[in-house]
């Protein structure tokens, strides 16, 4: 059965460029280490409110429901960014993930951060439903 990784990370607006390029090298050294499909995902901040989303019997008022924005506690200048990992299983999964953090292409130390990783909000997931096109 297939592992999915989610990540949820705020980023500094004014950093999109570096961050696409991490996501980029992220990308082509996880997959080199076993992952099947990786998603990167910036808030689209003209996007639906949350409302938009319940039918008009069961829909509140915007305010009224959560958000990325505050789920990943962005702050003035940031906004967010969703991603996620799919692997074969997860055994793949946590020897990719030991592979992918060893890795010399992800050793970053003496670069400037694109992101504070300490914030960013990660969980692993087991797939209940997979419609695929």
């Amino acid at each position: 059965m297939s592992y999915i990784d989610c990540y949820l990370a705020p980023v500094p607006r004014e950093h999109r460029v570096d961050y696409e390029a991490l996501a980029r090298l992220s990308a082509m050294v996880v997959k080199a280490h076993g992952a099947l499909r990786v998603m990167e995902a910036w808030l689209d901040d003209a996007g639906p409110d949350a409302s938009s989303y319940h039918g008009e019997s069961t829909r509140a008022r915007a305010h009224a429901y959560g958000s990325f924005v505050r789920a990943a506690g962005a702050q003035d200048g940031e906004t967010v960014v969703m991603s996620w990992v799919v692997w074969p299983d997860k055994a793949t999964r946590d020897a990719g993930m030991a592979a992918f953090t060893s890795d010399p292409r992800m050793q970053l130390e003496g670069q400037p951060p694109v992101f504070d990783g300490t914030r960013l909000i990660a969980g692993g997931f087991l797939p209940m439903l997979a419609d695929e096109a």
